[in-house]
């Protein structure tokens, strides 16, 4: 039988959390490095070059993979430049500006909810030219924690039921949009659409979500790291 590693019995140290000026300057970076991938995602799933070109590719960004050397984040580690819960999340796959994987959706205060805005590219297809079903329920999902938050109960995901009336373009602003409509005790019922930002008007998807406030027990064996 293989020994276990040494270094995988041993807990990493605690990141150092920067603050101030260092902070912004370390989310600065995160988020134009994040917006690079998101540039070469964007142009892997767009281009038709010849295989030796995509080979030579794939080199290159092994070699650059290489260069991300230090310290790794482990699972449920809240990272050092986050905010959580309710506050900024630079690796989120929704609103994250330093996910490859992020739109990243912009998330602000409405009236009784929050609002997002996002622009969906072809890296996030499902049908030709519209979005994949499964990323305006991550939207969603993200944005109606949002809203759960707002409404000063942060809770976590239940149930989440879609309805998509009308296909989501790919390449055009959306409108993404949830409220609190009722809570029974530590349950949250939440509201959300998604709409063409230049015609909220018409309703391209909607959703209702049951939302649950973890008890503080339940909260602190779920997330050990958070503060």
């Amino acid at each position: 039988m293989n020994p276990v590693p040494t270094e995988s019995l041993t807990t990493p140290p605690d990141p150092v959390r920067p603050t101030g000026e260092e902070l912004d300057r370390q989310r600065a970076a995160i988020a134009a490095l994040g917006h690079e991938l998101r540039a070469l995602v964007d142009a892997t799933v767009r281009t038709a070059t010849p295989p030796e070109v995509l080979h030579r590719m794939t080199d290159e960004v092994r070699r650059l993979t290489g260069q991300l050397t230090g310290r790794r984040r482990a699972r449920a580690e809240i990272p050092a430049v986050d905010e959580f819960p309710g506050g900024v999340r630079m690796y989120s796959p929704v609103s994250g500006p330093g996910s490859p994987l992020a739109p990243p959706m912009r998330v602000t205060p409405d009236g009784d909810g929050v609002v997002g805005h996002c622009t969906l590219g072809i890296a996030h297809e499902g049908p030709p030219g519209y979005v994949h079903g499964g990323m305006s329920a991550m939207l969603l999902d993200e944005l109606m924690g949002w809203a759960c938050y707002a409404a000063g109960t942060p809770a976590m995901t239940v149930s989440l039921r879609m309805r998509y009336r009308r296909p989501v373009p790919l390449e055009t602003p959306l409108r993404v949009h949830a409220h609190v409509t009722e809570a029974e005790g530590r349950k949250i019922f939440v509201a959300g659409s998604i709409s063409a930002a230049a015609d909220p008007s018409v309703t391209l998807v909607t959703a209702d979500g049951v939302f649950v406030t973890p008890d503080p027990d339940r909260a602190r064996a779920l997330f050990p790291n958070a503060p």
